[in-house]
């Protein structure tokens, strides 16, 4: 089986679906790896280091799809690159596909297999495949130093001859995977770091980080589904911003990670709240590519109200692409090694990862 990936296409994209080291390992295993010349160059993979792994480089784009029998990518391709694709060949990448119709449809009338990353389920046994908590968890990073990178304070407390310097406020609001990264990583620059979460099973885990976890009353009106929210009423949403009201005026850093799958962002701070926060505090919003959690983001954009910043950074990810590409890679391993061996896909649709993420296959749309 030959596994090709391409250079990214995606405007301000830096991240490659196949490391080096991971083309090594799929060689070793007895897969064969074609690689775009200059597709790792952003992520600071040369294409000496591909070859020295083993892998071929392809001239051209089209090289890498006429030879693959899968093809690897970060994002979904665009309507333009599907006609590339080798009909009967295999897409493995994030899809989205409950909000991609247009491509989901696109693919399968080439009756190129789909398998969506963004789809895999929350299962023990998926966890080495988990792009989404792997990229997660680096966006979760990077918010914290984009936060105090645009903050007018330091983290830490310190004491100098002219004075103490009291800690910065941080508010998380959500204690999923990016939000626990954002906690620890907080605390860990010096800053203290309260945390609201309509999961009230997510309290101890933020005190673990060293978090302090708000607690409210939900009314038992949120729905979980994977461990994702998959619907909150306006209720909960209302008592969740009443709350938070005087922990908002007194932050320096807030960071919203919010998102419910195949939905737009939940409003979490709407004019009001931006209102009564400090003037020099910020805002750093992770859900911004879904509509934000913020009533104010704008994708790619920092904008001020009210002297509060507010910043809508995209693909967090991207920044860090060197480890973000190497982690990306590696859920890819595990998750092809599981699907298939050097022979060919297993197609075993009694498997629950592999049924979970396969979303069209031979012109017959599974999802």
């Amino acid at each position: 089986m030959i596994i090709g990936s391409v250079k990214e296409t995606r405007e301000s994209e830096n991240r490659v679906a196949l490391s080096p080291a991971v083309c090594k390992q799929f060689i070793k295993s007895g897969f064969q790896c074609v690689i775009e010349s200059g597709a790792g160059a952003a992520a600071f993979f040369s294409d000496a280091a591909y070859l020295e792994a083993g892998a071929s480089i392809a001239g051209s784009v089209s090289e890498v799809y006429a030879k693959s029998d899968v093809i690897c990518k970060v994002n979904p391709p665009s309507l333009d690159e599907v006609p590339l694709f080798r009909s009967g060949s295999a897409l493995i990448s994030f899809a989205y596909h409950l909000t991609n119709r247009p491509l989901v449809e696109s693919v399968n009338a080439r009756k190129i297999a789909l398998f969506s990353m963004d789809a895999m389920p929350r299962i023990s046994r998926a966890q080495t495949m988990d792009a989404l908590s792997s990229q997660a968890n680096l966006a979760g990073y990077k918010a914290v130093i984009i936060g105090a990178n645009e903050s007018g304070k330091i983290f830490p407390m310190l004491m100098t001859a002219a004075g103490t310097i009291t800690p910065a406020k941080v508010l998380i609001f959500g204690a999923g995977v990016a939000g626990l990264q954002a906690i620890g990583t907080a605390k860990r620059l010096g800053a203290v770091v309260e945390v609201t979460d309509i999961r009230p099973e997510t309290k101890e885990e933020v005190e673990s980080l060293g978090g302090k976890f708000i607690s409210f009353d939900t009314g038992g009106s949120v729905k979980i589904e994977g461990g994702y929210v998959k619907e909150a009423g306006d209720d909960v949403l209302a008592r969740q911003r009443e709350i938070l009201k005087k922990h908002l005026a007194a932050a320096d850093v807030v960071i919203t990670t919010a998102l419910v799958p195949g939905k737009k962002a939940p409003q979490l701070i709407n004019e009001e709240m931006v209102a009564i926060m400090k003037p020099g505090s910020v805002i750093v919003d992770m859900a911004v590519e879904q509509g934000g959690n913020c009533c104010f983001s704008e994708a790619g954009r920092t904008i001020v109200r009210n002297g509060v910043k507010i910043v809508g950074q995209t693909n967090l990810p991207s920044q860090l692409a060197s480890n973000a590409s190497e982690s990306y890679a590696k859920n890819i391993y595990a998750f092809l090694t599981h699907l298939a061996t050097k022979d060919g896909f297993k197609w075993d649709m009694n498997d629950e990862i592999t049924a979970g993420t396969l979303i069209c296959r031979d012109g017959n749309l599974l999802k």
